[in-house]
């Protein structure tokens, strides 16, 4: 099962992992940043391949994975390619191709066993139309496959007054969406361990 998270730079989104126990999960830090808190994981893998994070799937012994700012992995492929591909059609494929690996990536995720819960972390942005979805590159995703669409959970964190929040419900200007009951409230607390405890309950798929 993959749940999307989004969210702006500074909103809690990897400080949401906090309260994981160390040997919990499989962190997967695309940006290779150090995570804003003092707890260490013990499965980390620091990369933006996709080929070694597809290996890392399959040696999963986790019940639950974090793809941290995976945006990354669309923006890294883009900055180290585009100024050699040119214009016109090979531009044209390679924004293609950016757009066809991450896509492939979620779809992969969709054939793991269900009570594996992977949660893809991105930044957020702005549409044409003021509404507020996950950061991508090129029109491909957005216009051709609607990237939040290829979830059931998407979650939103927000900054109120200093504290961090998940938003589980849409004002109709994000894209934020969850199940039917399963969060009573609009804003939660960002605790991505407590989430996990929620959906696995919702869904029955047992605990971590």
């Amino acid at each position: 099962m993959a749940v999307l998270i989004i969210g702006k730079s500074g909103s809690g989104k990897s400080t949401s992992l906090r309260n994981f126990k160390t040997e919990e999960i499989k962190l997967i830090n695309v940006s290779k940043k150090p995570l804003p808190f003092k707890n260490k994981f013990d499965d980390v893998l620091n990369s933006d391949d996709y080929s070694e994070i597809a290996r890392e799937f399959k040696k999963n012994d986790k019940k639950t994975i974090v793809i941290d700012d995976a945006g990354y992995l669309i923006t890294n492929m883009f900055m180290r390619g585009h100024s050699s591909k040119g214009a016109g059609s090979a531009i044209y494929s390679f924004y293609n191709e950016l757009a066809d690996r991450f896509w492939k990536m979620i779809e992969y995720i969709k054939t793991i066993p269900n009570d594996i819960i992977v949660y893809i972390i991105m930044h957020e942005e702005s549409n044409d139309f003021g509404e507020i979805k996950p950061k991508t590159i090129g029109k491909m995703l957005d216009e051709k496959v609607c990237l939040e669409g290829m979830f059931t959970i998407v979650l939103r964190c927000i900054t109120e007054d200093g504290h961090h929040y998940f938003k589980t419900k849409t004002d109709g200007k994000d894209v934020t969406k969850t199940p039917l009951d399963m969060f009573e409230n609009e804003l939660i607390d960002n605790d991505l361990k407590a989430v996990d405890e929620v959906i696995r309950q919702y869904y029955e798929l047992g605990g971590i």
